[in-house]
């Protein structure tokens, strides 16, 4: 691909980056921000800057958030004795968008993957198992992807757990087993959030 100019071929170049944005995609994003007024363009600019300057992770439960306490953890009337696990902050979101759960959340980072070079050390899990030791928590709910990491990772954690005074349930396999958790539709989440069942259980699967 030809370009007239240097500058129009850095800005396709970087957005050509973002995940399943194509160079041709690029192209046509970079020529309408091109043709919008300039202020609009800045303040897209600055937004992604104080994103990236700016935001933090909850010191709670590393969700993304704006203070050292996201909206969640520092909400009040949500259910500190309820804890659900996920792989990444879109799954948050996903659950979020079900209105089917009124706990708190263990965000891990990712899931247990040696094929990626991911063990269990790369992710929050120490953090998640001190908040078990500590004997708050009442039910832990495996919400990761239904994939063999996903297994993997709840298995690795529920071996950690297994003799602590806590109810271990995983969501109901209303999930079709080998989808990423974020691309589920809605009714179908919180169905599963709200039928979850024994971990235990699953392992029998």
């Amino acid at each position: 691909m030809e370009f007239s100019s240097k500058l129009l071929e850095k800005a396709v170049s970087e957005i050509g980056h973002l995940p399943g944005i194509g160079k041709r995609t690029a192209l046509r994003l970079v020529l309408h921000l091109l043709r919008q007024p300039k202020e609009q363009t800045e303040q897209l600019a600055l937004a992604l800057v104080s994103l990236r300057n700016d935001i933090q992770f909850c010191q709670k439960c590393h969700n993304i958030s704006d203070n050292a306490l996201c909206e969640i953890c520092s909400n009040p009337h949500r259910d500190e004795e309820i804890l659900c696990v996920v792989e990444d902050v879109r799954d948050v979101m996903a659950i979020e968008a079900t209105s089917s759960f009124r706990g708190l959340y263990h965000v891990l980072g990712g899931k247990i993957s040696p094929m990626d070079g991911i063990g269990p050390n790369d992710l929050k899990i120490d953090t998640l198992i001190k908040k078990i030791n500590q004997g708050k928590i009442k039910e832990l709910i495996f919400a990761l992807s239904p994939t063999m990491e996903g297994d993997t990772t709840n298995f690795y954690i529920y071996r950690q757990i297994r003799d602590k005074d806590v109810v271990v349930s995983t969501i109901a396999r209303g999930i079709s087993v080998g989808n990423e958790l974020e691309y589920a539709d809605e009714v179908t989440l919180g169905r599963s959030i709200a039928n979850r069942v024994p971990f235990e259980s699953s392992l029998k699967m």
